[in-house]
């Protein structure tokens, strides 16, 4: 785990987002800095996926700022790497696997450069990454789930980014498949990229992340695993009792008095 912080990357400050006449989230502020490794959690409908794309500007806010590596707008993209849900991919279009991963750097240069060297050695190297160099010629509707996800990532990663935004990576995969990318997110994190990883696997969160931002419609707590060894940010985040059979497998050690309460860290813990 880091202890020493780098430059930030992402500074949200205000953001709010609406679904017609539905708000999402108001007023979210989070700071995520250069080698960190955040796990962003919540229940089914908390709005992570949306917090997700409104970084990522997918989505517009109704109010509030976000700069990517200094950038804002249509530039910051250009920084980011975002790894969307599997099942939102049409894995029946026909394309292999190298062609996939190569198209993720598409936006990076004008519409009608064809791909040079450049991009060809950063396609490589992410298909190297993730293991699938072998596959680089099989048709993506041909993939098992697992290695569908590792395109995804490689497609990402293609764009050599300095954020990495991941939408529940390990969703169908097993156990192997899980902690290999979990390797590979923690790589990158020591190569100083920032990784926010939104995840239903709290375990895999609780032992792999640098920090942990509890979210449902907001920030609910922001801090590292030890700094949230408290029942009570859980408990609100996720609407479960403070005494839940839940909470006691996930991994954290209620038990230990002494680690500071989320109320010390709510709203930022590095901001």
């Amino acid at each position: 785990m880091r202890h020493c912080l780098q430059d930030p990357v992402v500074t949200a400050h205000g953001v709010s987002v609406d679904y017609g006449t539905l708000t999402v989230f108001e007023g979210v502020d989070l700071t995520v800095h250069a080698g960190e490794f955040v796990g962003l959690l919540g229940p089914n409908g908390a709005g992570k996926t949306t917090l997700l794309r409104a970084l990522l500007g997918l989505i517009p806010a109704r109010a509030g700022a976000v700069e990517i590596a200094e950038r804002t707008g249509k530039a910051a993209r250009r920084a980011v790497g975002y790894v969307p849900q599997r099942h939102s991919v049409a894995w029946d279009f026909p394309i292999d696997v190298y062609s996939m991963v190569l198209g993720g750097r598409l936006s990076l240069r004008p519409w009608w450069r064809p791909a040079g060297r450049t991009d060809h050695i950063a396609a490589a190297k992410a298909i190297e990454q993730v293991g699938l160099w072998d596959l680089r010629d099989r048709p993506v509707g041909k993939l098992s789930g697992g290695q569908r996800q590792r395109v995804l990532v490689a497609r990402a990663l293609s764009r050599e980014p300095k954020l990495l935004l991941l939408d529940e990576p390990f969703t169908g995969l097993d156990i192997p498949t899980t902690e290999q990318l979990l390797a590979l997110f923690r790589e990158l994190v020591d190569g100083e990229v920032a990784v926010v990883m939104s995840t239903h696997n709290i375990a895999e969160a609780v032992y792999s992340c640098d920090r942990l931002v509890l979210f449902n419609r907001g920030i609910v707590a922001d801090g590292s695993p030890s700094c949230l060894a408290d029942p009570e940010p859980w408990s609100e985040a996720f609407g479960v009792d403070k005494d839940s059979r839940w909470l006691a497998g996930i991994g954290l050690d209620f038990d230990a008095k002494e680690t500071p309460s989320r109320h010390a860290v709510q709203g930022g813990a590095h901001a």
